[in-house]
């Protein structure tokens, strides 16, 4: 009799352990989403209608282990003693993004060729790409090399070649007799964009500088050579000329493009309500989801640029999710401590999220 209570026993508990095992395995495969279950997700997904949900952590790299991080977005080395910026994730209101795999990433893209074109804005995109992908492969052997105004970090064990190429205005600058000449309808730097499998566009932060910063003398408006015009207009008429550019040299069967929307300042605090402030000192973002400023008028040029092209290009809309987060430029902490930097963004930061919303593009 005891020998059957006991055996009894036995297998009521074997039932019972086989019943919850048989529950947590369903559980985990309920929980599992298939890569054609997650794409289809994406592409029924606005990914630039979200909000920022804060979190324990976030990044997805440390600024001392990247080889590629230069000292002006270094924000932790150069004495920013708080992390809260970094502990921010992107959430779309629609959909989950895919945590980045750098590993994964490289796989992909095995043997191809990718260039970031376009000023420091397209730099920090360029150099935080380079870091998350070094951190899931970091005993991987790369190779960096800096010639003029390219820029290259190899990841040799995959053949992946990563490439920035300054060029500001993305139209040309040419050395005349007057001194440099913008040229609204010149782009013969764009020899060097050609055969390239990822192209990721990016201009605006220039075309508004004056004074000292002014990277040209004149500009050239057709067959008129003007001193000064207006700035939005310029803009329009060069933008206009690289869309030519790339509906003329572009085969969308090899090449994806993308352009990188324009990534907004935090020198007026009246935009987000604080009139007396700047970036400096700010620890968290504007709640959201609005932003209390309008969108910049240079978005407006960039989208009807676009709408009117041949080929496609993508547009990573970073623009408003970027205006919420005034905590993230360097501010004071770079290298030189000179100024207040609130047009870059600190890495780790806020370009990481724009290359996972790229990885996102990527994968619908």
């Amino acid at each position: 009799m005891g020998f059957n209570v006991h055996k009894l026993f036995f297998l009521s508990f074997f039932s019972l352990a086989l019943l919850v095992s048989m529950h947590l395995v369903g559980a985990t495969k309920s929980h599992k989403v298939s890569p054609s279950k997650r794409r289809k997700e994406l592409n029924n997904c606005n990914l630039f209608s979200g909000s920022w949900v804060i979190g324990s952590s976030y990044t997805l790299y440390d600024s001392s282990s990247c080889p590629f991080l230069e000292a002006q977005f270094d924000c932790q080395k150069f004495g920013r003693l708080d992390n809260q910026y970094l502990k921010y994730s992107w959430k779309p209101d629609s959909c989950a993004l895919p945590r980045f795999n750098g590993e994964d990433f490289l796989n992909r893209w095995k043997g191809k060729k990718i260039m970031f074109v376009g000023d420091s804005l397209s730099l920090n995109m360029w150099e935080s790409l380079s870091c998350m992908i070094h951190a899931s492969v970091p005993n991987a052997t790369t190779s960096f090399s800096r010639k003029e105004s390219v820029s290259t970090v190899i990841f040799q064990d995959y053949g992946v070649t990563i490439q920035l190429y300054r060029t500001p205005y993305l139209v040309d600058i040419i050395q005349q007799g007057v001194g440099r000449v913008l040229t609204l309808d010149s782009i013969n730097a764009g020899k060097a964009w050609i055969d390239m499998d990822m192209l990721i566009f990016n201009s605006w932060h220039w075309w508004t500088h004056k004074g000292d910063s002014q990277g040209w003398d004149f500009i050239k408006d057709g067959p008129n050579l003007v001193k000064d015009m207006d700035r939005l207009d310029a803009f329009y008429k060069g933008l206009t000329t690289w869309a030519g550019w790339v509906d003329a040299n572009v085969d969308p069967t090899k090449t994806k493009v993308f352009f990188q929307g324009i990534s907004p300042t935090h020198y007026q605090g009246q935009d987000w309500n604080e009139p007396r402030k700047t970036c400096s000192g700010e620890v968290e973002p504007v709640p959201g989801p609005k932003y209390p400023a309008a969108l910049p008028p240079e978005a407006d040029v960039v989208n009807r640029v676009l709408k009117n092209m041949k080929k496609q290009v993508y547009l990573l809309d970073i623009t408003l999710l970027s205006q919420l987060r005034k905590d993230g430029h360097p501010s004071i902490y770079t290298k030189d401590h000179t100024g207040n930097d609130c047009s870059h963004w600190c890495l780790p930061g806020l370009p990481d999220t724009w290359n996972i919303l790229l990885n996102a593009a990527l994968i619908m």
